[in-house]
């Protein structure tokens, strides 16, 4: 049966107008309602919404929403319920794998219809939320627990050989959890691996100095154990020559203050084109020659015969980060009479550019893979000059461009609710009742935060969320 050109580009153009609809917005636009709700620390309203956002009831997209319903539960206090989640998103990206559907519609489509499997870093920081969840519940078994997981994470991102994989801050989270529960040998070699990680990268691990603290603490640890030689060691490299502090009668807070929210993701267009190199090799290139990127066909693809003018012009939907600017730029914690300024502990702005930029070579290079699978099926279609179908043919071709054009779409998926920096400070306590405040300023607004910690001559962990 003849389909007529006027039939087969009116139902291309309802098709690809939906598509288009649908591609004009981040997934950040698309969530929005979430989105400004938890900026306004209306966790519970926020915590509703998650489920009528229909984009997070997918499977591909599940991480996502177990990430969510996991912070604002924690926000809420609600520490096993947020566990709940975290457990199930912890189970779902150990068994995440990559499947045949998964290709195809990465191929054929775009990664946004893939299965979202996280962040390398959003993978540790679920390690953090559960940990602390553990402790306030008072269950200091599995908070030890999830510390030791956080080797085996480390070990699951060395496979990668390159970049971020491992995590400074979560080494320390390690040794403070091992510490928290009076295991001080493990401590000190969780606090060591975490010093020797920012020695490596010349004191500075993705946007954080060495921490003093953690200088004070690898130290006080190896003295603890009876390691003289590794404590004069640390000492002499980081001319520290004071005895190590003892734990005051109350015991010590280790206090969180999560500041900001992490980086959205946007769409960034790159424009590209496939050239020959003086060795025959296939090599994609941007517009303004930044980018070279080599490019193998298919083995039962003509190399001889491929026309280069048929591949001059790839359009790129490719994600960026776009940082959330801060609103509170200092804060300082003040207890009995005595201020504690906060370090930085973990910088996840930083990190989202990072390693965004670290991999950027190998997802262009799949991404230009997949828009050129889809020009070689346009290319297929189109009629030769005797064709007998060649109308039919040739608006099977257009439609076909058309919809690859428009379903080419960036993955701007990421869990949205991480802040946007962790600093941290150690802070004595006295025996009982300890008042703490946490003094916020942001240029000449201030907010005060009161916390209420009873000193009980151990190690506390306690975290503070500020959003905005």
């Amino acid at each position: 049966m003849s389909i007529s050109i006027d039939h087969i580009a009116g139902r291309m153009a309802i098709i690809s107008w939906a598509l288009l609809c649908c591609s004009c917005a981040t997934y950040n636009r698309q969530i929005s309602n979430y989105y400004s709700q938890m900026v306004n620390t209306d966790y519970h309203k926020a915590y509703a919404s998650i489920d009528n956002i229909r984009k997070l009831q997918t499977g591909r997209n599940r991480l996502l929403y177990l990430f969510e319903k996991g912070k604002m539960a924690h926000l809420m206090m609600q520490y096993d319920s947020s566990n709940r989640y975290f457990n199930e998103a912890d189970l779902f990206m150990e068994d995440a794998r990559t499947s045949a559907k998964d290709i195809a519609v990465g191929t054929l489509l775009n990664p946004m219809m893939q299965t979202y499997k996280g962040e390398d870093f959003e993978k540790y920081m679920v390690h953090y939320y559960k940990a602390l969840n553990y402790l306030y519940l008072g269950q200091e078994a599995a908070a030890l627990v999830e510390a030791r997981r956080i080797t085996l994470r480390s070990y699951s991102q060395q496979e990668k050989k390159y970049g971020y994989t491992e995590d400074a801050f979560s080494l320390m989270l390690q040794g403070i959890i091992y510490e928290q529960t009076g295991d001080i040998n493990n401590a000190f070699i969780a606090y060591r691996n975490a010093t020797n990680l920012y020695l490596e990268n010349n004191d500075s691990y993705y946007g954080v100095p060495l921490p003093v603290q953690l200088k004070k603490d690898v130290i006080r640890t190896a003295v603890i154990n009876g390691f003289s030689a590794e404590a004069d060691r640390y000492r002499k490299l980081f001319n520290i020559t004071s005895e190590t502090e003892s734990l005051s009668e109350g015991g010590e807070l280790i206090l969180f203050w999560e500041n900001g929210l992490a980086p959205v993701k946007r769409e960034q267009q790159f424009i590209f084109s496939l050239t020959k190199d003086g060795g025959g090799n296939f090599m994609f290139a941007d517009a303004l020659g930044n980018y070279h990127i080599p490019f193998q066909f298919a083995n039962d693809t003509d190399r001889d015969n491929v026309k280069l003018e048929n591949f001059r012009s790839f359009r790129v939907a490719f994600p960026v980060y776009e940082e959330q600017p801060l609103y509170f730029h200092h804060g300082v914690a003040t207890v009995n009479n005595s201020n504690h300024a906060f370090e930085n502990a973990e910088n996840i702005n930083t990190l989202a550019f990072a390693t965004l930029k670290e991999r950027f070579l190998k997802d262009m290079a799949v991404t230009l893979g997949r828009l050129a699978v889809k020009k070689l099926a346009e290319e297929a279609v189109r009629p030769d000059k005797d064709d007998k179908n060649k109308n039919e043919k040739e608006a099977m071709a257009v439609a076909l461009q058309v919809f690859n054009f428009i379903s080419e779409k960036a993955d701007t998926r990421n869990w949205q609710s991480l802040p946007h920096t962790i600093h941290y400070t150690r802070i004595p306590l006295r025996k009982g009742k300890n008042l703490i405040f946490l003094q916020l300023k942001a240029g000449q607004d201030e907010k005060k935060i009161e916390l209420n910690v009873q000193g009980t001559g151990r190690l506390q962990l306690r975290n503070v969320c500020t959003l905005k």
